[in-house]
This record gives C-alpha cells, structure tokens and sequence, in this order.
C-alpha cells in the first residue's frame, strides 16, 4: 500500500471522491510520471511499474542535446503539426496547452527561455535536472515506483500482470489502470513496443509501429558515403513530392540523410515509399534566392577558378552542397540548367532508417478504440497515454507536449471514471496491491 501523505488537491479534483483509490500506471516515461503526478495531487495512492532498472531513461538521452519541452507557435498552427491526427489531438492541446508546460516546470524551480527559432527550453538545457526535482515532487506526493517489472498483459480480471526480473509473475489489483510505456524508438532504453501483442491479443485496435523522425535511406556514391558523411547542409529547404517545402538543416550519414528538416518529411516519404517504392527529395540548397538572381550570379567571369572554387565564392555554397550538385549527375552547361539544380537538385529516397534508429514512434493504439477520456472502449478501466497512442509529430517541442497533454486527459479521465463508479463516495477503500 502507499502511505498516505498530506497534499494539496485541485480544485477540479476536489469533488471527485477518489481518495485513496490506488492507481496501476504502467511505464516511467514522461507520459507516466505527469500522469502520477495529476493522480497523485488528486488524492489517489499510484504506484508506477517499469520494465527498466531506473525511470525515464529516454527522456535523459532525448535532453542531452538541449531538452526542448515544446514551442511558442499560436496554438491553432502548432496543433497542425500533428497531422492526420490533428482533430483528435486538439482537445488534449486545450486541455494542456504550450503555455501549461511553462508553469509546471516553473513550479518544478525550473526556468525556461525562448530561443530564435521559437522553440522553449530549460534553462539548465538539461533533462537530468528536471527529471530529479520531478522525482522529489513524486516522492513528495507518496508516489511508489517498482523497476525491473515487465508488463505482461491482463487478467480474466482486468486487473495488470507484471513478471520480474527473476521471472516471477504477480497482479496487480487496482481500481484503474493506465498503460503509458511509450512507442518503439530506442529500444535499448525501454521503449520496445513489446505492448503491441498482448494489447492486440485483447482486442485493441493498433496501427502498426513505424518510425517517425528517423533518418531517409539514399544509395550514395562512395565518394559522398566516405568523404562527406557527417557534414552538415544548412540553410536548406525539402520536400517531398508537390508539398510544401520544409526548412531547417540536415545531415549527411553514411546511409543517406538525418536532421530537423529530414524529420519533418518522415511522415511523407514513409508515405510515398509505401505507395510507389521510392520517394524523390527536392533540396533547394539557396532557398531564399530567386532562380533568375543564381542565375544572373552565375553568368560572371568564372577566369581560371576552378568549378568549385567558382561555386563557393559566387553562390558561397559550402564544400557539402557542391559535392551533391555533382552528385545528380554532370554538371549542366547552361547557367540557367546550373541554377535550376541548385534550386531543386533531386534526390531518390529508397526508406527510413529503422525504429532502432528513429526519435519517435507512429502508429500505436487508434484513437478509435478509445473515449474521449482516453479509456479503452473493450477495457473499461484502462487509460492509454502518451507515445503508445497513434500520433505522430515532428521535433521543435511537439513531441513532449504531446506527451503531456495526452498524459492530463488520460489521468483526469480516470479521476472522472472513478467518480462515476464511486458515486462522489471518498471513504470508498483501496484494493490492494
């Protein structure tokens, strides 16, 4: 059982007599420990389960480059970013909007600025230090965590199965239970979608686990595979296909391309590649120059340079960039055919980089089969948060913040599920665990 300890509970859980009502939550991900905390302020006594040694342990390897918790967008265009889920996703999004995240890691002691492109950080950068004083407000909260307990599936019951590290299986009895275990990104840090079966197994609806801001496989020519990989192209635009064009930067890799704006087109080329084979890229390597301003730049006095020595003082295209003009293919002879390759220099996707190799997961438990508290409609009882449900977005602060907003709606869906079945009644016991 959990201790009980003295909180402070919400106005909107104030009145829903689920005190003492203990909570399964199945994964310690970012999804997990904010649906802990909601339920734990509730009154509720949570105990978190996860398969690994320590909790969280994507979340500190997502941070280590500057944890980016979410973006100044205006809420209707930063909502868009997730796609074909866009409509199912807003409710969670008002729910627990961009600025909802600001004040809890404010109220965590965390500070956080803005940066040039919009997007919000800590101002530690870090993760490790969010995650420690969100620990200690668990902690402070009477929240129970058991590591090393792998998530087998359910009951006749209802009730979670769980098998230790010693193989040993128990259940878990509680009043509501709420699977938050993340995608299938990263296996080695937890994340391995092993969920899919046992919830398939139990009817639920899943689309299948894909990656989502993953690299792009392209067939390279030695030279660029063994000279170039590793050097970046910046400034750049891409698209897929007639869409429109993304900025940002990008990597080249032994295997093709990785970065901010590759992520972005994940979603198409996975698309594409599924319905022709391949997908053709369309890079703009000086997207904020006109074709007939190249064009004209291109017309002077090339003397003696040499073809990219010309290139680099002319257009100052870098080394990177002049390596994959002379990647398409030979080198046109008219200015205007130069320009245009510059303008629009074509690449041929053949796949994405697998799911060992990706940020984040799509695909996961449809929304079809939930409520809108995000209950299962075959498992009544059982809540879905977070990076296993079917939504995908790019980098920038989408990610978290969607994590987030679907870990509020899910933890206050059980607050109002209890209610209901408890009829506002708060002496109502505790099952045990």
């Amino acid at each position: 059982m959990v201790t009980a300890v003295s909180v402070t509970v919400p106005p909107q859980a104030s009145q829903l007599g689920v005190r003492s009502r203990h909570i399964a939550i199945v994964g310690a991900g970012p999804a997990g420990l904010m649906v802990a905390e909601r339920l734990a302020s509730a009154g509720c006594a949570v105990t978190i389960f996860d398969a690994m040694p320590s909790p969280a342990r994507k979340f500190l390897m997502a941070g280590r480059g500057g944890l980016n918790v979410t973006h100044t967008e205006p809420p209707e265009r930063f909502c868009s970013k997730y796609g074909a889920r866009t409509s199912e996703m807003a409710p969670a999004l008002d729910a627990f909007p961009q600025s909802a995240t600001v004040d809890w890691l404010n109220g965590l002691g965390i500070e956080t600025f803005v940066g040039s492109s919009g997007r919000v950080f800590p101002t530690c950068m870090k993760a490790s230090p969010v995650l420690r004083a969100w620990l200690g407000r668990l902690d402070r909260l009477g929240v129970r965590l058991e590591t090393r307990q792998r998530w087998t599936g359910f009951n006749a019951a209802g009730h979670p199965l769980f098998e230790g590290a010693d193989g040993t299986a128990r259940t878990v009895e509680a009043d509501a239970t709420i699977l938050a275990m993340g995608g299938a990104s990263w296996p080695r840090l937890g994340s391995t979608g092993a969920w899919a079966g046992p919830l398939a197994e139990s009817g639920v609806d899943i689309a299948p686990l894909e990656p989502a801001n993953s690299g792009v496989l392209i067939a390279w020519s030695p030279p660029i595979r063994d000279r170039f990989a590793g050097l970046p192209l910046k400034r750049i635009s891409i698209c897929v296909g007639g869409a429109k064009p993304v900025r940002g930067e990008a990597i080249i890799t032994r295997t093709g391309l990785e970065g901010g704006a590759i992520y972005a087109i994940t979603s198409a080329v996975r698309a594409e590649i599924a319905a022709t084979g391949q997908a053709e890229l369309t890079l703009d390597l000086r997207p904020d120059e006109a074709l007939e301003t190249l064009a004209a730049k291109l017309t002077s006095e090339r003397r003696k340079q040499s073809f990219s020595t010309f290139l680099r003082k002319t257009l100052r295209l870098d080394t990177t960039s002049i390596a994959l003009i002379r990647e398409a293919g030979p080198l046109p002879s008219r200015t205007i055919d130069l320009a245009r390759r510059i303008k629009a220099l074509r690449l041929t996707a053949t796949g994405v980089a697998g799911l060992d190799r990706a940020i984040s997961t799509a695909g996961g438990v449809r929304f079809e089969g939930l409520d809108q508290r995000l209950m299962l409609k075959c498992r009544p009882g059982v809540f879905v948060a977070g990076e296993m449900l079917d939504w995908e977005a790019p980098t920038g602060g989408y990610l978290l913040q969607g994590t987030f907003a679907t870990a509020v709606v899910a933890a206050d869906g059980a607050l109002a599920w209890l209610r209901d079945r408890t009829g506002d009644h708060p002496e109502a016991a505790a099952s045990t665990v």
